[in-house]
């Protein structure tokens, strides 16, 4: 009895900071159908529609207050060529508008924009200012910074947005359809962010997750060839689709931080599929693609109870060679827990010290986003910002 009441209590609870923290769930779903129907205050955003408020998404991220409101943000079908940086600690939703709101494969709101991490000159800047979307309280905290620790951000910088999320919108960098240097769909830093139904599109570094960065995704698109998962911080992605455009370095891309607490920063991949991108790419890739690489010795990434398609090379992941030097040591965490499909390699994974296979007892301390989510200190049970009714 106590059991369950414990139970009822946190969901209780979950469901109460789940509707203080944005629009609920009903009321979410009727606005993104038919934007008569949205909760009052909600901002309109068009860029055809006389009647929006504003005809592109940055103008109306900036229209919001500085503060720690809950603000929503709705964008009708369409196209949208813009960069978005969005700074305030507030929670902030933007719904993208669809009929099909549980299918991120039909949206109808994409935001795109073309940029690497160096113009057509070669002239290199910080990846940061590649990105479609940016999520961070600060220039400094955003910075990808390079060398085993990156940009070293100052002390006092402040937590960004406690409660970031997105629905049913896609991301995509078209700076080129290969890898060619950095060029993230989505840069998200000292924040917490949940993608829902949504697609991030690239080709290198596509997703970023830097310091302090929570990000959840659940039910979306991740698309890219190199690093495309990459990052200092938290990822928990959640029954969604990694899709291989190519191959190169790896899925996944972390840099590990020494604390003065046990951390748990890393990647987590659940309950998903990585695939192909397509028919057309799929036999040209058959066993070249590896699941990651250490950024630094201090990688952590897993994935678990997830599908892998033939493209997923032998020994799961790679090693990273710089100058001669391996970043592969006894602290490197690259592991797989209960995956399966073709390109599951239970020899290949045995002949090589890169790939780690779990046992259950191995994976419990990682199995669920309560346990791998901190807040700035290390304390665990940072997900309350999840919507868990999505």
């Amino acid at each position: 009895m106590t059991r369950l009441f414990f139970r009822v209590f946190l969901f209780l609870i979950n469901a109460l900071l789940a509707c203080a923290a944005g629009v609920p769930s009903s009321a979410r779903r009727n606005c993104q159908r038919s934007w008569k129907e949205c909760p009052e205050n909600t901002v309109i955003v068009s860029g055809s529609n006389p009647e929006a408020h504003f005809s592109t998404v940055q103008a109306a991220i900036e229209s919001l207050p500085h503060d720690n409101s809950s603000r929503t943000i709705l964008v009708l079908a369409g196209e949208y060529t813009e960069q978005l940086n969005v700074t305030r600690p507030g929670p902030v939703t933007l719904l993208g508008q669809t009929n099909d709101l549980t299918d991120a494969s039909k949206n109808q709101v994409t935001i795109t924009w073309a940029e690497a991490n160096h113009d057509n000159t070669g002239q290199n800047v910080d990846n940061v200012f590649s990105s479609v979307l940016v999520v961070a309280p600060t220039l400094d905290a955003s910075y990808t910074g390079s060398g085993p620790t990156g940009y070293p951000v100052p002390e006092d910088t402040p937590f960004g947005s406690i409660n970031f999320r997105v629905y049913n919108i896609d991301f995509r960098n078209t700076w080129s359809e290969y890898s060619d240097g950095p060029a993230h769909a989505l840069s998200l830093s000292r924040a917490n962010g949940g993608f829902y139904y949504c697609g991030f599109y690239s080709y290198q570094d596509t997703v970023y997750v830097g310091k302090l960065g929570n990000a959840y995704f659940y039910k979306s698109v991740i698309a890219g060839e190199t690093d495309f998962l990459y990052g200092f911080g938290t990822v928990w992605i959640q029954s969604s689709e990694i899709l291989l455009r190519n191959c190169g370095g790896g899925i996944t891309a972390w840099k590990g931080t020494n604390t003065t607490f046990e951390n748990k920063y890393g990647v987590y991949i659940v309950e998903s599929s990585v695939k192909a991108a397509n028919a057309s790419i799929a036999p040209h890739i058959v066993g070249k693609c590896p699941l990651g690489r250490p950024w630094n010795s201090l990688h952590r990434s897993i994935f678990a109870n997830t599908y892998e398609d033939g493209s997923i090379a032998p020994s799961g992941y790679i090693d990273w060679i710089v100058d001669g030097e391996s970043r592969l040591n006894n602290e490197t965490f690259m592991a797989e827990y209960c995956t399966f499909g073709p390109g599951f390699n239970a020899t290949g994974r045995a002949s090589t010290n890169a790939s780690i296979v779990l046992s259950p007892k191995e994976y419990a301390p990682y199995s669920s986003p309560w346990k791998v989510f901190q807040d700035p200190s290390g304390d665990p049970g940072n997900a309350h910002w999840i919507d868990w009714q999505a």
